[in-house]
């Protein structure tokens, strides 16, 4: 495994080309990054490991992977995480301990965000979202995971999902949290569905990136991510120390460098809130055999219906649709300690069965509940 640990490699001596667009205080925004993903990690419990994977020319011309991983000695299935839009793995920090209790787990920077490459992804859709999808199985050969439990967020739930229709023999059950890019775009819904900050994004602020103002406002950019999204600092309290100020700066260092990932997942949109290949239109190249979990928000703004989608199209597969009142977009932090559970059983799920080898289908399929929280 080609990984580098420890002594973390000096990137902007390999790709300086990340940050020379950009304005000067952004050039130094890795080593700060670097630094507050230490400060939010420091709330684990757990012993943890963080290094560079290099995945070779995916896409740039030597792309590396920032990963984070824990228990990883545990000989039970590994569960991988995969971030949403404009995260970064520091912010699974109220999961990772409960998760990583009895097996292990890997977090990793998507290509293109956080810590990691930042490479120029092709613009056309469907070709970007293949980038994505190499870049995720290139990981998977360098850490050397036969076969994993692979947990998407919002982007990470399209993109673990495209990964789960190329390399069926590698997932071994699909967790989706409030999954991105299912449904189709219906007229008008952007207007009806999507809250006020939703839609600037997807219609006022369509030809850019949709993070473009945090950039442009440099130093400004953590001030106006604290300011936009209080609500996301608060709910950190609780974890990490400083959370009002450190969650609004580890945000603002993941967005605030070239905005790789952010262009990719430009390409994919039609609106912010839709995708231009939607799942839906492809879930029968999904493995009957693959079982899947589908945990949602009650208060989310992502179309909901996916899971019923999924058991409708698949419906001799195993489907388990969970939905977690009083929870939004930001599941695993709305309420951690409920997705904390059913990804655990999600997880313990696939220790009992395995896709390759089973045929026969159980009567537990298909189950749609809500919890209260």
């Amino acid at each position: 495994m080609n990984v580098q640990m420890g002594s973390e490699l000096n990137l902007e001596t390999t790709e300086s080309s990340w940050t020379g667009g950009w304005f000067s205080w952004t050039r130094q925004s890795d080593a700060m990054l670097r630094h507050v993903e230490k400060k939010i990690l420091s709330c684990l419990k757990t012993a943890y490991k963080r290094f560079y994977v290099d995945i070779g020319s995916v896409v740039g011309q030597s792309d590396k992977i920032w990963t984070v991983s824990l228990n990883d000695e545990s000989s039970r299935t590994p569960l991988v995480m995969l971030h949403g839009m404009g995260a970064g793995l520091a912010l699974w920090c109220p999961n990772f301990d409960a998760l990583a209790e009895t097996r292990p787990v890997y977090a990793i920077d998507l290509l293109g965000f956080g810590r990691s490459s930042r490479p120029k992804f092709a613009t056309e859709a469907l070709k970007a979202e293949a980038q994505w999808v190499e870049s995720v199985e290139e990981w998977r050969r360098e850490v050397n995971l036969p076969q994993f439990i692979l947990l998407g967020h919002s982007l990470g739930g399209y993109i673990a999902t495209s990964y789960a229709m190329k390399y069926p023999e590698r997932v071994r059950h699909l967790i989706l949290a409030d999954p991105w890019g299912f449904p189709e775009r219906p007229a008008g819904a952007e207007k009806q569905q999507l809250p006020l900050w939703v839609r600037a994004i997807g219609t006022a602020l369509q030809p850019l990136n949709p993070l473009w103002a945090v950039r442009a406002a440099g130093p400004a950019g953590r001030w106006l991510v604290s300011r936009t999204r209080p609500d996301i600092s608060r709910k950190y309290n609780g974890y990490v120390n400083d959370a009002d100020n450190v969650i609004p700066e580890y945000i603002y260092q993941c967005n605030s460098q070239t905005p790789s990932g952010e262009s990719a997942f430009h390409s994919l949109m039609t609106g912010f809130g839709w995708a231009k290949n939607p799942m839906v239109k492809r879930i029968d190249k999904l493995s009957p055999a693959l079982p899947i979990t589908v945990l949602y928000g009650s208060r989310s703004w992502v179309d909901n219906s996916t899971g019923h989608v999924l058991s409708e199209h698949r419906p001799h597969s195993r489907t388990y649709v969970q939905v977690i009142n009083g929870a939004g977009h930001h599941v695993y932090l709305d309420k951690p300690e409920l997705f904390n559970k059913y990804v655990l059983e999600a997880c313990s799920r696939a220790d009992e069965y395995d896709p390759r080898t089973s045929t026969v289908v159980g009567g537990d399929t298909n189950k749609t509940e809500e919890h209260n929280s």
